[in-house]
């Protein structure tokens, strides 16, 4: 027998209300989530005659549109939140932190958390494959210092650890591996320690760090390894001052991310590419943008590879060293996609900088041009980077 109207509508209602409210100690408050009470709602008063399916159906889409216009305490309270509710310690000496793991840290919080947890890294070098999953929103990751604290490992996608023995993909070769949103590191090194493969060596893809999640700022950070570095994979991202080096491929994936005030580093033995951005559509509001950056390191470099058909990468205000290759950009073997990326340079420097050898599929931006590229509106950041 079907479930009455107004029955599955209460039971939807309480549901969402008790999945949204704060877990059992932790503070908040539920002011502002009813509509009409304190918070901005405006339900009016229920007639005298309405009947109680009636009663519970309006105020059900009361609330559906209330929270959709996304001015409740809830969703405010979320999007703020860069206040810790409380910290965490992680130190190779048990004596000096709660946990002398970062991986242990996380597997502490709860399976959905909804507060911010920092959790402080003591100096040291930590050997240990960390991941955050999904619903382990709002952690804060705070090293010693970039040179300081370190976190490790090396795999790469061929390293036969997968399920069943088999090879764990490029994916899975993370050392460390970000899939919850509101993630904030500081003053921490991710490397892979695998070395450098020899030129056309397949197999060798060695992540260092994997974000596959929305909402994600990197400040003062180290991104270190060879082939396939840091796996930029999905989500709005920011990195603010961070180090980044690599040989082929270095920052790749499918993101939206701003990179400001950063030192990409090649160590290509022959030959490499900074970035390969997988965009496949023109409706993929995705892309990589470098401003105020420094480009140096060994090696001919790339700008970037057309991973995707749709690839985008912006290069403003940024130093070039003479690595560079004069065309800049390679369109990973398919002239069709001269067709359908966008590569650009706007008001770059250094020896490298040069606008007189590159690909004619490529552009020197105007400003009109490079203006949705050079602030943190291209990230939509002023809406959720709190630092």
């Amino acid at each position: 027998m079907p479930m009455p109207r107004a029955r599955f509508l209460a039971c939807i209602a309480v549901a969402v209300v008790a999945l949204l409210a704060p877990p059992c100690g932790v503070a908040g408050h539920s002011r502002g989530m009813r509509p009409g009470r304190g918070g901005g709602g405006s339900a009016a008063p229920f007639p005298a005659n309405a009947t109680r399916a009636e009663m519970i159906e309006r105020q059900f889409m009361e609330w559906v549109r209330y929270m959709g216009a996304l001015r409740h305490s809830t969703f405010q309270h979320a999007l703020a939140r860069a206040f810790p509710s409380y910290s965490l310690v992680v130190d190779k000496n048990p004596a000096f932190g709660d946990f002398t793991t970062i991986q242990a840290a996380i597997d502490s919080l709860p399976a959905i958390n909804l507060v911010r947890v920092v959790i402080r890294v003591n100096a040291g070098t930590y050997t240990e494959k960390v991941t955050i999953s999904a619903m382990r929103a709002f952690i804060t990751l705070e090293g010693a210092g970039a040179d300081s604290t370190i976190v490790q490992w090396g795999d790469t996608a061929d390293s036969p650890t997968g399920p069943k023995g088999r090879p764990l993909g490029t994916f899975n070769s993370a050392t460390f591996a970000v899939n919850a949103q509101y993630f904030l590191a500081r003053n921490i090194t991710f490397k892979n320690t695998s070395p450098v493969p020899k030129p056309g060596a397949t197999g060798k893809q060695a992540v260092a760090l994997r974000v596959s999640a929305d909402n994600a700022a990197f400040v003062g950070c180290k991104f270190l390894g060879a082939q396939d570095t840091l796996y930029d994979h999905s989500g709005r991202h920011y990195y603010k001052e961070c180090y980044i080096e690599g040989s082929v491929d270095f920052i790749f994936g499918n993101a939206l991310s701003l990179y400001e005030d950063c030192h990409v580093h090649a160590i290509a033995r022959d030959y490499g590419a900074l970035t390969a951005q997988n965009r496949q559509s023109m409706l993929e509001d995705t892309g990589f943008s470098f401003v105020n950056c420094r480009v140096t390191g060994s090696g001919a470099l790339y700008l970037g590879r057309a991973w995707g058909t749709f690839s985008r990468v912006v290069f403003a205000y940024t130093y070039m060293d003479n690595i560079i290759i004069p065309r800049g950009w390679y369109n990973w073997g398919d002239p069709n996609r001269e067709l359908t990326v966008f590569y650009g340079q706007y008001k770059c420097t250094g020896p490298g900088a040069s606008y007189a050898g590159r690909v004619a599929w490529s552009r020197e931006l105007t400003d009109d041009e490079a203006k949705p590229f050079i602030s943190l509106s291209f990230i939509d950041g002023t809406e959720w980077v709190r630092l």
